[in-house]
């Protein structure tokens, strides 16, 4: 009896201090295949992209379907900046800088949603000494970021799916927070427009971490 009621007490908690599980991410079934692209073959991202949409209920295109919609991934950088520093003057916090620009198509050519930049940030304390474990700490922020990051494109893109509004409200997460990173990742989407086909599909690999 006490171990059914645990999960409704850990329920009742979190609500009263202000937590909020948040929803599942779920595609409408009308929204038909789709595809995700990246001028990065070997994108962790465009791999965790195409599982989370798999996942929320969305059919993953094959390669051949030119009927598809096409989620076209056009840049990714990443960026550490310190934030605070020791007695000594060595860096002791960073902040993890994660910006992503791009675009959704149809086969028809129009983009329900146009190319725009999402930006996040973890802070993530380092140590002059020892790097051993601020390394391991980055690569759990860095993972983190990229299931926030897929999550928050599906987010939008479910949001078209469902209003047919040109663009999906942007979520608190995807406030602007690391403004060079998105500089660079949008000056690197100018320096590699698509191409009128869509780009070279992900495919599954084990690329390095990014540094």
């Amino acid at each position: 009896m006490i171990r059914r009621s645990l999960p409704i007490v850990l329920a009742l908690a979190l609500s009263a201090c202000g937590f909020h599980l948040r929803s599942p991410l779920v595609l409408p079934g009308d929204l038909g295949p789709v595809r995700v692209a990246s001028v990065d073959r070997y994108s962790p991202l465009a791999d965790s992209l195409s599982q989370s949409i798999r996942r929320a209920g969305a059919t993953i295109a094959l390669p051949t379907d030119e009927s598809a919609t096409v989620v076209d991934l056009l840049s990714e950088r990443w960026g550490d900046t310190p934030i605070s520093v020791d007695e000594l003057g060595r860096a002791q916090e960073y902040s993890l800088r994660y910006a992503v620009v791009f675009e959704v198509r149809r086969a028809d050519g129009t983009k329900p949603v146009p190319r725009q930049a999402v930006e996040l940030a973890r802070d993530y304390i380092s140590n002059p000494v020892n790097a051993i474990g601020t390394e391991g700490e980055r690569e759990i922020l860095v993972r983190e970021l990229r299931r926030e990051m897929a999550a928050s494109i599906i987010r939008r893109l479910g949001a078209v799916a469902r209003s047919g509004e040109l663009t999906a409200p942007a979520s608190r997460l995807d406030q602007p927070v690391a403004e060079d990173a998105a500089k660079a990742a949008l000056e690197a989407a100018d320096a590699n427009p698509p191409p009128d086909e869509p780009a070279t599909e992900a495919t599954p690999a084990s690329p390095p971490q990014p540094r």
